[in-house]
C-alpha cells in the first residue's frame, strides 16, 4: 500500500479528533454559560446545589456549612437572585473555567461586572467563585445597598447610615476583599464601628 494511500486515513482520522475537540470546547462554553444564567435567575431552591459549590454559596451568602445553601434557598424562593444576565469572555480550559457576567436586577450587584470561576463536577459545571469586579461602578453599588436596606424598613438607623458611609469611601479592592474574601469578617468589622 503506498504512503499516499495510507496518509488519507490519518488526516481524516485527525480532523475529525480536531472537530471532535473543538466542538467540544464549543459545547463546555455554552455548558458553562447555562450553569451561571441558571444560578443567578433560578427560583428554584434546588438549583442552588446544582449550580453553584458550597464555596460558592458561603462566598455570596457570608454564611458557613449548612447556613450557606439554607441562604441561597431562600433567596431562590423569594424571588431575590438577579432578573437576567449578560455573560462575556467565557473561557475553558479543561474543568475550570472563568466568564464576566454582568447581572441585572433583583440583585445588590446590578450592573456591576463581575469574573467568575467555575469548576466542573461530573457533566455540570458550577459556579465556585467570585473572583473579582471587572467593572465597578460605586455609586450604582451604593444605590443598591441603600434600596435593600429601605426595604428593610431600617434606612432610617444611624447603623444604617453608618454602612452606607463605610461603602462609599471604599475603594474597588475593599469592596472586594468586603464582599467576596473577608467570610463576614469586614462586615463585623463595619457593624463595630458602626455601633
Amino acid at each position: 500500500m503506498s504512503k499516499r494511500l495510507l496518509l488519507l486515513p490519518c488526516l481524516l482520522l485527525l480532523s475529525a479528533l480536531c472537530l471532535a475537540a473543538c466542538g467540544s470546547s464549543g459545547d463546555d462554553e455554552g455548558k458553562v454559560e447555562e450553569a451561571i444564567e441558571a444560578a443567578a435567575t433560578t427560583t428554584d431552591p434546588a438549583d442552588c446545589a446544582k449550580f453553584q459549590t458550597q464555596k460558592f454559596m458561603e462566598q455570596t451568602s457570608q454564611e458557613s456549612g449548612s447556613g450557606a445553601l439554607k441562604t441561597c434557598e431562600k433567596e431562590a424562593k423569594k424571588e431575590e437572585n438577579a432578573e437576567s444576565v449578560e455573560i462575556a469572555n467565557t473561557e475553558v480550559d479543561g474543568s475550570n473555567a472563568t466568564a464576566e457576567v454582568t447581572l441585572s436586577g433583583g440583585n445588590s450587584l446590578e450592573g456591576q461586572t463581575l469574573e467568575v470561576a467555575l469548576v466542573k463536577n461530573g457533566d455540570q459545571w458550577k459556579l465556585n467563585e467570585v473572583v473579582k469586579f471587572t467593572k465597578f461602578d460605586s455609586a450604582k453599588l451604593v444605590e443598591s445597598f441603600e434600596r435593600e436596606i429601605e426595604k428593610s424598613g431600617e434606612a432610617s438607623s444611624k447603623f444604617a447610615t453608618c454602612f452606607i458611609e463605610a461603602f462609599k469611601r471604599a475603594d474597588q479592592a475593599e469592596v472586594e476583599e468586603l464582599l467576596f474574601h473577608s467570610s463576614g469578617k469586614g462586615f463585623e468589622e463595619i457593624a463595630k464601628e458602626c455601633s
